[in-house]
């Protein structure tokens, strides 16, 4: 049946799998994706959302560089706001709630629309490996096909165990068999496994809540959107989410069922998601707080399901139901289906190269929570990397890595090969040493140069990064070279309760104060007419507005981080032999001959490597 060879094969079809045959065939090479599920492409199996702190920042990263995640959460969006608004622009996050059955569907039609892509539904059982080179797979029907690389995508399917109360049975989610085969075979060939856990919440009908006992969360006022193309727009209406809490008759509800909670009686030995803890684990954990947030969040346009985000459990179903009926507003709730926990197969993430491929196996590559990461964000942002790189390998060409102050992708990325992660790895913004140079609004400029010399971005999404930066950059020059007189300053200024001024001054300088902001400056008729002659749209005004406020901390994150890039340039040779630094510690010399780093600036942040140590290592490779 396949008697052709394909460039790259992908395995999987979730956020990581999507985005990595999309990257890999937009880029020329032929592709097949491979699936259990043709219907469940690009399925949100956890909470139908896409964005959050950090996370919303990754997705503006993979629009940038010519993925398809931005433009589906447009799409399928049902509301969007940007978080942390109040904060610093380094810390705005955008989120939209997604609606789950066109998130998929608009998946599967861009992906049936991308040249060089074929499908294929069968569960793969094997990879072919030989002389440490993947040449293709094997599926459970037995049926082998041939490729120059494979992108392993498996998510929670390998040898997958879900877990309801003192239940369990194999499964890779709700309603779908688990995948088995692959990890067997990869740790006869060396790789090294591990088990992790993630669950779910009960879906509800919305038809049995009250909503009018509950808080309204309405979407922005003024929503925007993630791709930086035209082709999507803003929602112009928009679905609430609403919020109600947990209290302590709940709790006891709760705990009357511990004994049966596969948790607490040792059926579940891994690690869970420390950030998304499951709700009998919180009320373990926290057991001073005696209340819990719930989101109840809408499934999609017209459906009645709703998700509730903050009850992910597995405990047993007639213990969530009883626990959940005495929540406000679910007094008389019905079940769509109960909350459950999964456990599965990762492989330690330290086990692969920046690029993403495995250091024992050429051609193969890992992306997903194969990897031990948690998110369909961090998911899609691996899969894109995979992709790209897969396809370059078999090209011949350069491989592509992005460094820690170019992307949050690039610190995903170095975080888990740098430093593995022994729990469900979440991206969060305090993970980024220079994120105020990585905003979610300046990831076009960041990325899309990128994105076009790999011929994933289009020249028509170049041209309009490029316009954007230059219409910004006049506009800031414009607050540098124009002058403004105290008669028509200080008005302003006393309206904000602001210092007033004595003379003449640039525009820049009263511009640059925290608590002036672009409304404030456009009552200058100089700023409002070269608004309108420029015809300036509300992205590159508040690109300017950044870029104003915070040209000091701009400037000096880019300094520090061209001091440590320098670093960067320091190449440790593959086959270094770190056994003849007997001046180092024991430690450090396991933990770099286990992870082999590529440079100095890599082998200072491996746990456990000293400032001492990679003096040691710069005196020797000096010599």
């Amino acid at each position: 049946m396949f008697n052709e060879e394909y460039d790259v094969i992908v395995v999987g079809a979730g956020h990581a799998g999507s985005e990595a045959a999309a990257a890999a065939a937009n880029m020329g090479s032929k592709t097949l994706l491979i699936t259990m599920n043709l219907q469940n492409i690009a399925q949100m199996s956890c909470n139908p959302a896409m964005g959050g702190i950090a996370k919303g920042q990754i997705v503006r990263e993979i629009d940038a560089l010519g993925g398809y995640s931005g433009i589906v959460s447009d799409t399928s969006a049902i509301q969007f706001k940007m978080l942390n608004k109040s904060k610093g622009p380094a810390m705005w996050s955008p989120r939209v709630q997604s609606d789950r059955m066109r998130f998929a569907e608009d998946w599967r039609l861009l992906l049936e629309g991308t040249e060089n892509l074929d499908f294929y539904q069968e569960m793969v059982s094997g990879l072919i490996v030989k002389n440490h080179k993947v040449v293709g797979v094997k599926t459970s029907l037995g049926v082998e096909v041939r490729a120059k690389s494979v992108v392993l995508t498996n998510g929670t399917f390998l040898n997958g165990l879900i877990h309801i109360g003192d239940k369990n049975f194999g499964g890779g989610r709700a309603g779908e068999r688990a995948a088995t085969g692959i990890t067997e075979q990869l740790v006869n060939l060396g790789f090294e496994s591990g088990r992790m856990k993630t669950g779910t919440p009960p879906r509800v009908d919305g038809r049995s809540l009250d909503f009018s006992k509950m808080v309204e969360q309405p979407g922005d006022e003024n929503p925007e959107k993630f791709s930086y193309l035209d082709i999507t727009k803003p929602l112009t209406h928009q679905r609430s989410c609403h919020l109600t809490y947990t209290s302590e008759a709940v709790h006891d509800l709760l705990r009357e069922g511990f004994d049966r909670s596969p948790m607490f009686n040792g059926r579940i030995k891994s690690v869970g998601p420390r950030y998304c803890p499951s709700i009998e684990d919180k009320i373990n954990r926290f057991a001073d707080k005696d209340r819990h947030q719930l989101f109840v969040e809408p499934e999609g346009w017209n459906t009645c399901e709703y998700y509730i985000n903050g009850f992910s459990t597995s405990l047993p179903e007639d213990v969530q139901f009883k626990a959940l009926r005495s929540v406000v507003g679910f007094e008389n709730v019905k079940f769509f289906r109960p909350g459950y926990a999964i456990e599965y197969d990762y492989f330690p993430p330290t086990q692969l190269k920046h690029t993403l491929e495995t250091k024992l196996v050429e051609g193969l590559y890992f992306a997903g929570q194969i990897n031990g990461t948690t998110g369909y964000e961090e998911a899609a942002s691996q899969g894109l990397m995979a992709g790209i790189n897969a396809s370059l390998k078999v090209q011949e060409k350069e491989a592509f890595t992005l460094q820690r102050d170019e992307a949050y992708i690039g610190v995903l990325i170095d975080d888990l090969i740098t430093k593995g992660t022994e729990e469900p790895y979440r991206m969060f913004t305090s993970r980024a040493e220079y994120r105020t140079l990585l905003r979610q609004d300046n990831a076009d400029f960041r990325l899309t140069p990128k994105g076009y010399d790999l011929g994933l971005a289009s020249e028509k999404r170049l041209k309009r990064m490029e316009e954007k930066q230059s219409k910004s950059e006049a506009f800031v020059q414009f607050f540098k070279d124009t002058s403004i007189t105290p008669d028509e300053a200080n008005p302003v200024l006393e309206s904000k309760n602001s210092a007033t001024v004595k003379q003449q001054d640039k525009m820049f300088k009263l511009y640059a104060r925290p608590n002036i902001t672009i409304d404030d400056v456009r009552k200058f008729e100089a700023v409002e007419n070269f608004i309108q002659a420029n015809d300036l749209d509300n992205e590159v005004i508040e690109q300017t507005e950044i870029q104003v406020k915070y040209a000091g901390y701009i400037e000096k994150e880019k300094n520090n981080a061209d001091k440590l890039n320098r670093l960067e340039n320091l190449k440790i040779p593959a086959d270094f032999d770190y056994s003849k630094l007997k001046s180092m510690s024991i430690e450090a010399r396991q933990k770099l001959d286990k992870i082999k780093p590529v440079t100095i600036s890599q082998a200072s942040r491996i746990s456990g490597v000293s400032p001492n140590d990679i003096s040691v290592l710069l005196v020797y490779l000096g010599r």
